[in-house]
């Protein structure tokens, strides 16, 4: 839990970057006063909470203090100031890889960052899977990235054990709460809901829409009513990462327009046509004239196969060809790879309103705890 002092005094606010919990939940970007390092805090209001609702923070809450792993956000301290729950949490400078792409990388982000990002998820998941647990709220806005480049998965609040009776069960049923905007991620066998259940493998089939989510800078089937999009993954529609060898030629010739790949589903593979290597489009040529290894996208398919058995688990993943680009540390990579995009860090020249704009959605509490 770290050495956080459980004091409201022991921290000043500076701003509010976020809401949630329908409106019960303040999230603040605080300085904690004896080190002066910058925090992230929630507060709850627990007086107007529902039982529902505390007992999913606390089933939350229960977890953090399970896990210890440097690819998890860790809560520092957790403790009640008069009639409000406060949790403290380190605040990452990037943001989270969402903020990344809503604000520089619209078209998605270059390939050996994307690896770095799945590299550090992927430890996450296999510490989180070998604990016995599913995530279950795998994507791009889960994943926080510190100014030192340390990539930290957050949004436990979906977590369930595969734990039952001192026993590991072999799949669950449950299907999570709050879970609307987390639809296009989940797994055919999540949404299904059928006598089969599903496991962890449920979380790397996640992993494989946030890969394109992250390349193709939206997620795919973002713009699907929920019964078509569950039609599509039951009936084995595949995700792809959009580049040269997946849009066919005449469309990369055509004017840019998001309206034929807005589904990120691919309509096979295409002949080759001029490309860029690792993912980098030209300078005014259409957005996805690029290439993706064939590593990457082998990577992807692995990831998303209609049949969760076929789908290795996160440890063998972590040995995939795919992460053999890494060649340095996050610490030395990522600022250069993330460029022009600074960690924020001067908060005291932030202007209120400016804070809540760039600041937003920075840390993993805020309006998502009930929207998934």
């Amino acid at each position: 839990m770290g050495s956080f002092l459980p004091d409201s005094s022991a921290y000043e606010l500076l701003t509010i970057i976020g809401r949630g919990l329908e409106d019960l939940m303040t999230v603040n970007l605080a300085r904690y006063r004896p080190t002066g390092e910058h925090v992230a805090i929630r507060r709850i209001d627990l007086e107007s909470c529902t039982n529902e609702m505390v007992n999913y923070l606390q089933a939350e809450l229960h977890v953090s203090k399970l896990f210890h792993h440097s690819s998890i956000l860790p809560y520092r301290s957790i403790f009640i100031a008069e009639n409000e729950l406060w949790v403290i949490s380190p605040f990452m400078a990037y943001g989270s890889a969402r903020d990344l792409i809503s604000s520089h990388f619209t078209d998605g982000m270059n390939e050996l960052a994307i690896a770095y990002i799945l590299l550090g998820m992927l430890k996450a998941l296999d510490y989180i899977h070998h604990m016995g647990y599913v995530h279950r709220s795998v994507k791009a806005s889960h994943v926080l990235i510190s100014v030192d480049g340390q990539v930290c998965m957050s949004g436990l609040r979906s977590i369930i054990s595969l734990i039952r009776h001192g026993q590991r069960a072999r799949v669950v049923h449950d299907f999570p709460q709050y879970s609307i905007k987390v639809l296009p991620w989940l797994s055919p066998e999540v949404l299904q809901q059928n006598l089969q259940g599903y496991d962890f493998r449920s979380d790397i089939y996640s992993l494989g829409i946030t890969a394109c989510e992250l390349a193709n800078g939206h997620v795919p089937f973002k713009d699907m009513p929920a019964t078509q999009m569950l039609l599509e993954k039951l009936n084995g529609t595949v995700p792809c990462l959009l580049d040269t060898t997946t849009i066919p030629p005449e469309e990369l010739t055509m004017k840019p327009s998001r309206s034929g790949a807005d589904s990120g589903i691919c309509e096979g593979p295409s002949t080759r046509g001029a490309h860029h290597s690792n993912g980098e489009p030209s300078s005014g040529s259409h957005p996805y004239s690029r290439t993706f290894s064939p590593h990457f996208h082998a990577f992807v398919e692995l990831c998303l196969q209609r049949d969760p058995e076929k789908r290795p688990s996160a440890s063998a993943l972590i040995g995939h060809s795919f992460f053999k680009q890494i060649k340095r540390r996050p610490s030395e990579a990522l600022p250069e790879l993330f460029r022009p995009v600074t960690p924020i860090t001067g908060f005291e020249s932030t202007q209120p309103q400016d804070a809540a704009s760039v600041l937003a959605s920075l840390e993993p509490g805020t309006d998502r705890i009930t929207k998934g």
